[in-house]
C-alpha cells in the first residue's frame, strides 16, 4: 500500500465496490485497498448475514461497509453509488486488485480533463484475451469493432453524468438477463451526449474472463445480449441477431437454435425498457 506524499488540487475519487456473503467482505479485507490521499472506498455487502466486518476494514477510516439487504448484482452496485460523494468514482469487484499507479493516473486524467464524463478502461483478465482499442478514443456508436465494456473498466464524473445507475433487470441476480448492465451504461451515457472516451490505463487485475469471453454462455447471458443488441440498434436489429447467434455458436460458447431463442427473447423486451429514462436516455 501506498501513501500519496502530494495530494495537490486533484480530483477525489470514489471506488464503489460490490460484494456478497460473509466470504465477499473477506475478499474485499484481502484486496490490499491501496491508501492514498482524496480516495475512499464504498462497500455495499449484500446477503451479509449479519457476519462481523473483518478488522482490517473497520481500522481503516477510507473504507465505508454498507450493509444491503437488497437482490442483484445491478441494485447492489446502486446502493454503492448512492452513498458516492466524490468528485470521480470507479466500479470495482470484491476480487479484483486494484493497481496503486493506475488509481493515481486516472486521478490525475479527469483533473487534466475537466470535460470529460465518463472514461472505459483496461483490466488484466487470466487466462484470456480481451480487445480494446488501440489507443485514447471518443466513444459513439458503433463502438470499436469487437469492443465491449466491463463494470470494472468504467470511470465517471459524479456531477456531470447525473449520477448514472445499472439497470436493475440486468446483471447477475436479475430474474430474466444476467450481464449486459454495464454496457447499458455506456450506452446510455452515450445517446445522453456525455464525454465518454476509451483511455488505454489498466486499473486493475481480475482472475475471472469477463461474461462475454466464458465458455459457455446461459440463457440468461445470451438474453441480455439480445436485449442490448435491440437497444443499440433497434432498426438492424433483425439482421444482427442472426449474425451473433452464429458467432456465439461459432465459438463452442451455445449451440445455435438456442442462441437464436434467447438472443430473440432479450430483443423481445427491449421496447418495454424504452420508457424508462431513470436508466436510459
Amino acid at each position: 500500500m501506498t501513501i500519496d506524499p502530494a495530494p495537490h488540487s486533484r480530483c477525489t475519487l470514489d471506488v464503489a465496490i460490490a460484494t456478497h456473503t460473509p466470504e465477499g467482505i473477506q475478499r474485499v479485507a484481502s484486496m490490499d485497498l491501496p491508501v492514498i490521499d482524496g480516495v475512499s472506498y464504498i462497500v455495499s455487502w449484500q446477503d451479509h448475514r449479519d457476519a462481523p466486518i473483518p478488522q482490517q476494514l473497520t481500522e481503516r477510516d477510507d473504507v465505508t461497509i454498507l450493509r444491503f439487504d437488497g437482490k442483484g448484482l445491478s441494485r447492489n452496485r446502486n446502493n454503492a453509488l448512492s452513498h458516492c460523494n466524490s468528485d470521480v468514482i470507479l466500479i470495482s469487484d470484491d476480487d479484483t486488485r486494484l493497481y496503486t499507479d493506475g488509481i493515481y493516473r486516472l486521478i490525475d486524467t479527469f483533473t487534466a480533463d475537466p470535460d470529460l464524463d465518463l472514461a472505459t478502461l483496461r483490466a488484466d483478465y487470466a487466462g484470456t484475451h480481451k480487445y480494446y482499442p488501440s489507443g485514447n478514443c471518443r466513444l459513439r456508436l458503433p463502438l470499436p469493432k469487437n469492443y465491449f465494456v466491463s463494470s470494472i473498466e468504467i470511470a465517471f464524473r459524479r456531477n456531470s453524468t447525473g449520477n448514472p445507475e445499472f439497470h436493475p433487470d440486468f446483471g447477475i441476480g436479475s430474474d430474466h438477463m444476467h450481464g449486459g448492465e454495464d454496457e447499458l451504461l455506456l450506452l446510455s451515457a452515450i445517446r445522453r451526449g456525455l464525454n465518454c472516451q476509451y483511455i488505454p490505463l489498466t486499473i486493475c487485475s481480475h482472475p475471472q474472463e469477463s461474461t462475454g469471453t466464458k465458455p459457455i454462455l446461459s440463457g440468461k447471458n445470451i438474453r441480455a445480449m439480445g436485449c442490448i443488441i435491440a437497444l443499440t440498434y433497434p432498426v438492424s436489429c433483425i439482421l444482427r441477431l442472426p449474425l451473433k447467434a452464429w458467432r456465439i455458436h461459432r465459438r463452442g460458447q451455445s449451440s445455435l437454435p438456442k442462441a437464436l431463442l434467447y438472443l430473440a427473447s432479450g430483443a423481445l423486451r427491449a421496447p418495454f425498457l424504452f420508457p424508462d429514462k431513470k436508466y436510459l436516455w
